[in-house]
């Protein structure tokens, strides 16, 4: 049999063993019956017989459904490539013919390598069972065994991951963080805790919550873990979304601000694990933790049970505010404050969890507030289906609280997650007609809040997805609604080039065909005074001349004949961008050429009638 053969991942660990034992006793056998090189042979036999116990030994583990077989399959393929070659040299110096003699060819330099690998291998041996605590001396095992001399990391990765195993609860603390740290060196130890098995024990560890220690240093090693589509591949493959979501929903604060954080790496680098959460319901848990502190939790048996979902108390505010101040956005937000804590399973660990959340530090609060948003952020980036599962648990009205009264980060983070919400609506009916009604308070209330960042906002991270978010929801605003239209005129003329650029791309959303109401909103943009801060867009970068020259051959098309496009010559301006830019863009070339026309026509005819586009 074939020594490779004899561990692959096929067999089981014992036939492995079986084999490797059964090997250890054909050598020595061969080596008792020896006819030459006798005392080489005999030094051979002790040898094999220090390794034969270490490998009976292993075989109380061979059997265990849990047992670490990682570098358990390793050595013994070594091991067993080992006795293959003593015993093809022990047999050697049986009796031979003259010709056998002379065509094998045996020396003492073939006895020393020999020697010399049995004796790694039962350092190899001894260093795997310890272990596996075969010893009894407890700790985590960092001597460096023979099979790992070129690359001592590799048995570090086996001593941690055993550890997490077998190991006392401190041990296993201890050998997660030691993984975790391992892991931020750089990727090639992270792939080589994927490949060697580290993902299933930090699994288990993460899911026990009876230390919420270890739960921490088993997060934090996963998040290391998942910088990579294949690696947040391998976590979810050990089914370890589920775990991951009830973790979430079920752990103390501290744990659940790694687990946001692991929720939103995995969602990030990986499209089929962002599909994965979405099915297992970690939305709701997240939109939950952001609204700890917004919801109205006076309902007296909501208080007493904690059992009310997120969605019938603030339906029941909605109910509450709508004959008094709930048609004022800002109003509606303000409702959102108090101390009660939903459950979303109505599990009896509510009121731990409230006393819990109202003994907290401001900081630690903000910090899971701030991975939750991430999080939801990761989760709905490009996903409409995601997007929608936000929105129908109430969670673009939380998303709205934050952006108000939040600063730094969390902002940040809550005004992305509205941006990529607003992206998927953008692109599909249904959401946008479900999410963004005109009569929607939570569509109100995050209208409101982007159009204050949109004026008040200093820093451009701040003001880009905000005027990105207004873009997207450009076809969702009737013709009169022109208070969402001056702000991103106003930012035509913002000294930095990309808000500008910004501005443009979200004012062409209005004025372009797809938009419905484009000739209203084209006249709209004109007379809030948009060219001249246009025209000097097409000076900027090439990007901004790009999107400037679409947004104003739009406005030349829907908005007839207009004084104000004479007087800025724009004319003109398109006539020299048809020569220039327009020449490396085919599809503006051509949107070009229809303004152009129209403009000239209006002029040699002077009436305001809107002339067919030319064939």
């Amino acid at each position: 049999m074939d020594a490779a053969a004899a561990v692959d991942d096929e067999r089981s660990v014992e036939d492995a063993l079986s084999y490797a034992i059964l090997l250890s006793e054909r050598v020595r056998s061969a080596a008792e019956h020896a006819e030459s090189f006798k005392s080489d042979c005999s030094e051979l036999r002790k040898q094999v017989d220090r390794l034969s116990p270490t490998l009976r030994s292993l075989v109380r583990f061979a059997s265990s459904s849990s047992l670490y077989d990682r570098p358990v399959r390793r050595i013994l393929s070594d091991i067993c490539d080992v006795l293959d070659r003593a015993l093809a040299l022990a047999r050697r110096c049986r009796r031979q013919n003259f010709l056998r003699r002379v065509v094998t060819i045996t020396s003492a330099a073939d006895f020393r390598k020999v020697q010399n690998l049995l004796d790694a291998s039962v350092g190899d041996m001894k260093w795997l069972l310890s272990i596996f605590r075969a010893d009894g001396d407890g700790g985590i095992e960092l001597s460096l065994p023979p099979i790992a001399s070129n690359d001592p990391i590799l048995s570090w990765v086996w001593s941690f991951i055993a550890s997490i195993h077998y190991g006392e609860s401190s041990d296993r603390v201890e050998a997660a963080n030691e993984l975790a740290s391992l892991a931020k060196d750089n990727d090639r130890n992270k792939q080589m805790i994927v490949e060697e098995g580290g993902i299933p024990p930090l699994l288990k560890l993460l899911k026990e919550g009876s230390d919420p220690e270890g739960q921490i240093a088993a997060a934090t090693a996963l998040i290391s873990i998942s910088n990579d589509q294949d690696r947040v591949w391998a976590i979810v493959k050990e089914l370890g979304v589920p775990i991951i979501v009830q973790v979430l929903g079920e752990s103390p604060m501290r744990v659940q601000i790694l687990v946001a954080n692991l929720v939103a790496k995995m969602a990030e680098h990986n499209p089929l694990a962002q599909e994965d959460f979405a099915c297992e319901n970690a939305i709701r848990p997240l939109v939950t933790l952001l609204a700890f502190d917004m919801i109205i939790g006076d309902d007296r048996r909501a208080q007493e049970n904690g059992k009310a979902s997120i969605h019938s108390i603030l339906e029941m505010n909605r109910r509450r505010g709508e004959s008094s101040k709930l048609g004022n956005p800002h109003n509606s937000l303000r409702h959102l404050n108090s101390y009660s804590y939903p459950t979303w399973d109505g599990s009896s660990r509510a009121g731990s969890h409230r006393r819990e959340w109202e003994n907290e530090t401001y900081e630690v609060k903000l910090k899971l507030k701030t991975n939750c948003a991430r999080a939801l952020w990761m989760l709905s980036a490009g996903s409409i289906s995601n997007s929608r599962r936000i929105t129908e648990t109430k969670g673009l009205l939380c998303l709205a609280k934050l952006i108000e009264r939040e600063r730094g980060e969390l902002q940040y983070n809550c005004l992305m997650a509205v941006m990529e919400i607003t992206s998927a609506a953008e692109s599909s009916v249904d959401l946008r007609q479900a999410a963004f009604k005109t009569n929607s308070p939570a569509a109100k209330a995050v209208v409101e809040q982007l159009l204050r960042v949109i004026k008040e906002a200093e820093d451009k991270l701040l003001q880009i997805p905000a005027i990105r978010s207004i873009g997207s929801l450009a076809r969702t605003f009737p013709a009169r609604e022109t208070r969402v239209i001056v702000p991103l005129v106003d930012r035509l003329g913002h000294w930095d080039p990309d808000v500008a650029t910004e501005a443009a791309i979200a004012l062409g959303k209005f004025a372009c065909p797809a938009n419905f109401l484009c000739t209203e909103h084209s006249r709209t943009i004109i007379e809030l005074d948009a060219v001249p801060g246009l025209m000097r867009l097409l000076r900027s970068s090439e990007r901004a001349q790009f999107h400037g020259l679409g947004l104003l051959c739009y406005l030349a098309l829907h908005s007839g004949h207009n004084e104000r496009l004479d007087q800025a010559r724009v004319l003109t301006a398109l006539e020299g961008a048809d020569r220039s830019v327009a020449a490396q863009h085919p599809e503006l070339k051509e949107l070009i050429v229809k303004a152009m026309y129209h403009l000239k026509m209006y002029h040699s005819v002077g009436h305001s009638q809107r002339l067919s586009y030319p064939p």
